[in-house]
């Protein structure tokens, strides 16, 4: 793995009740992290999007100035930094909307991991999922009019008991107009003592494994297509590793060991943990090619 980002959590319990740390103690711990050298930070809770909202977005302090526990706050905050700050599960909520300004002026990465789960009204309500398709699509197409270059992943889940072939295709459908950058999917799986076990009409396992390989299949082409348009640009990017072959970077709409690379063949004179400016030249499903500049 790339030893230039680091990880932290705002909210500490991936399950359980969501309880937000003090916004201070993640501020300061940021701070610190800036200091040593970290290059990114990556925003990692059970629901990014609810930071602040246990506590009714008390005031806290960082610096000796008052700072709301909010994550519009705590992204502006931390884009005072000078690193990469990259947001992980942010479910599509309309607080979200207030952040993708501060990812078009540069203060955070525009980034967005949204965990999107499913297109179906009636699945999402059977998976006790927030939020209905249509208006999902609208708030895409709101955040890319306000910053073109978002990077928006999302993760599904295929074969969820009960989806229908019809519910299925709504999600395909979903994808053909959404056009997210980087997609992950998994077949449902039972988990233990999890009421989704006690639905009716589990879909047999094969069709949730095929379901998961055509969603993969499709989205494919989207994501080469959004790969793209960067052809020919030139971007900043964050080098993770050097050799005599060249070097590996990541662009903004990369994250670490889950999404793509830049590869650099003639970036053998890089530094890991540098910034460096490339020109795009050629992409492929999940990677570009650049030359420095």
């Amino acid at each position: 793995g790339c030893n230039h980002s680091c990880t932290f959590c705002i909210i500490p319990s991936m399950r359980g009740p969501l309880v937000s740390r003090p916004i201070g103690d993640v501020l300061r711990e940021a701070e610190n992290l800036a200091k040593a050298g970290v290059k990114e930070l990556l925003i990692v809770s059970q629901d990014t999007s609810a930071y602040g909202v246990d506590v009714k977005y008390r005031t806290g302090f960082w610096g000796g100035r008052p700072v709301r526990t909010k994550l519009y706050d705590l992204c502006k905050a931390l884009g005072e930094l000078g690193i990469w700050v990259r947001l992980h599960y942010v479910y599509p909520y309309p607080s979200v909307d207030e952040l993708i300004p501060l990812m078009a002026e540069g203060k955070i990465l525009p980034y967005l991991d949204v965990p999107f789960q499913h297109a179906s009204p009636r699945i999402l309500k059977a998976m006790k999922r927030p939020a209905s398709a249509e208006n999902n699509l609208e708030r895409v197409r709101r955040w890319r009019e306000i910053c073109p270059d978002l990077t928006i992943r999302s993760t599904f889940i295929t074969g969820f008991p009960g989806e229908t072939e019809a519910e299925f295709e709504e999600l395909l459908q979903f994808l053909e107009e959404a056009k997210l950058d980087r997609v992950g999917a998994f077949a449902y799986s039972p988990v233990e003592g999890a009421a989704a076990n006690e639905l009716a009409n589990p879909v047999p396992d094969e069709i949730r494994e095929e379901r998961r390989i055509q969603l993969m299949e499709f989205q494919e082409d989207i994501s080469t297509e959004r790969l793209e348009r960067f052809i020919g640009r030139e971007m900043t990017v964050l080098v993770d590793e050097v050799d005599d072959e060249g070097a590996l970077a990541r662009s903004p709409g990369d994250a670490p060991e889950i999404d793509g690379l830049v590869v650099i063949p003639a970036g053998e004179h890089l530094e890991p943990g540098e910034f460096a400016r490339v020109r795009i030249t050629d992409c492929d499903v999940h990677d570009l090619y650049a030359e420095p500049i």
